[in-house]
């Protein structure tokens, strides 16, 4: 197995959320936009899933976080339960659906996109039955929840617990 000690894609990675949850949220972008263009549209597919997950939570603006979730969505369906074994033990890759869906959802609805925020949100909903019953798992399911009452109040608003610069 390997791990961000052993993995330097990941190292570097890891590197560059904590710098940008110290607050330098410009560096940890620049970071990871270093890292990505190393890894490149073929790359790995966890990298790939990875760095667009941390790089859409890096943006304010909406339009650019969707760029982002929706590379990370299509990398974890290029994505084996291998790869990510060896990464994470106990981890597979329908556990990844449930966020992916939901950071979809929530972009749509700061768009304004409601109906495509009602399909992500079905999408996540479905797949949530992949989380545990622990703290994450609770508080993907929250989220879930959370979008979906904005968007049935048609709310726009960035979300206080939603991930990313504030």
């Amino acid at each position: 197995m390997t791990t961000p000690e052993t993995d330097r894609t990941m190292a570097a990675m890891s590197d560059a959320v904590m710098r940008g949850r110290t607050g330098d949220v410009a560096g940890a972008r620049t970071d990871l936009l270093t890292v990505w263009a190393a890894t490149g549209p073929g790359g790995d597919a966890l990298h790939r899933c990875t760095l667009a997950h941390y790089l859409a939570d890096l943006y304010t603006d909406p339009a650019q976080s969707l760029v982002w979730n929706v590379r990370a969505l299509d990398a974890a369906d290029a994505l084996t339960d291998e790869r990510v074994a060896e990464h994470a033990n106990g981890v597979t890759v329908a556990g990844f659906y449930p966020s992916l869906h939901l950071n979809l959802a929530d972009d749509f609805r700061r768009l304004g996109s409601f109906d495509a925020a009602r399909e992500h949100l079905a999408a996540a909903r479905a797949a949530s039955p992949e989380l545990g019953s622990d703290g994450y798992g609770r508080m993907i399911r929250q989220a879930i929840d959370e979008v979906g009452t904005a968007v049935d109040a048609g709310d726009t608003a960035p979300r206080a617990s939603a991930p990313g610069p504030t």
